[in-house]
C-alpha cells in the first residue's frame, strides 16, 4: 500500500500562502506522483475591540482590528524523492507547514 503525506499550511499572507502551494504543486507534477489539492479550508478570522481613550473620559469611540488565519489541505503521494524534494523547499517565515505522513 502507498504512503501517503498529508500538508497542512497556515498563513496570515494569503500571497505567499499560495506561492508556497504552486511551488508544492509543480514539485507533484514533475516527480508524477498522485496529487489531490490545494484544497482551501475555512479562514479564521479574530477580531479584537479596544477603546482610543485610555481613561473614562470623552465619548466612546472605539478601534476595531481584524487577523486571518488561511490554511490550505494538500495530499501527496509521498515517495523518496518528493519529500526530500519537499524539505529542501525553502518556505517563508510566516508560512507554518505540517507534514503527516499515512499508510
Amino acid at each position: 500500500m502507498p504512503q501517503e503525506a498529508r500538508i497542512k499550511l497556515t498563513s496570515t499572507n494569503l500571497l505567499t500562502l499560495e506561492n508556497v502551494c504552486s511551488e508544492i504543486k509543480d514539485i507533484g507534477e514533475k516527480n508524477g506522483i498522485k496529487l489531490k489539492g490545494p484544497h482551501p479550508l475555512p479562514t479564521k478570522k479574530m477580531h479584537i475591540t479596544t477603546r482610543k481613550a485610555p481613561n473614562g473620559q470623552g465619548t466612546n469611540t472605539w478601534d476595531k482590528y481584524e487577523l486571518r488565519v488561511h490554511r490550505r489541505v494538500i495530499d501527496l503521494g509521498a515517495d523518496d524523492r518528493s519529500i526530500r524534494q519537499l524539505m529542501r523547499l525553502k518556505i517563508p517565515e510566516d508560512v507554518y507547514i505540517e507534514v503527516s505522513l499515512t499508510q
